[in-house]
């Protein structure tokens, strides 16, 4: 009986700690991402942009999401993928106006994802 309850506390104990992991790795690694994005979406407001800034967070994105696809669905991680690749070749063609509203929509994902898989009671529900 002892053994059990010790055994459920260190179960749940774990749970826990695997939860507050997640959730501490996937807002720092958003919020590197979506200061990236920020950066990027002020030179295209500006018209600095070039095809070398876009890519660059094009590359950074790359090596965070090969990790996040552990802990975010894969159609999540597509629209980002998405909407980052149009918005770089709208940043090459020097379609600014287009490229604000892919690099404002990858912002508001980069907010709000890693919220959505938090552990919350209305994520639970």
């Amino acid at each position: 009986m002892v053994r059990s309850i010790c055994l459920t506390l260190a179960a749940i104990a774990l749970c826990a700690g695997f939860f507050i992991f997640v959730d501490m790795y996937l807002t720092k690694e958003f919020d590197e991402f979506y200061g990236a994005v920020d950066t990027l979406y002020e030179k295209v407001e500006e018209g600095t942009a070039v095809g070398g800034d876009a890519d660059a967070v094009r590359t950074m994105w790359a090596g965070k999401k090969s990790k996040l696809q552990m802990f975010i669905p894969h159609n999540d991680i597509s629209y980002v993928d998405y909407r980052l690749n149009e918005a770089f070749s709208y940043i090459r063609t020097q379609n600014y106006p287009l490229a604000l509203a892919n690099l404002e929509i990858v912002k508001k994902m980069a907010q709000n994802l890693p919220d959505n898989y938090r552990l919350k009671p209305e994520n639970i529900l």
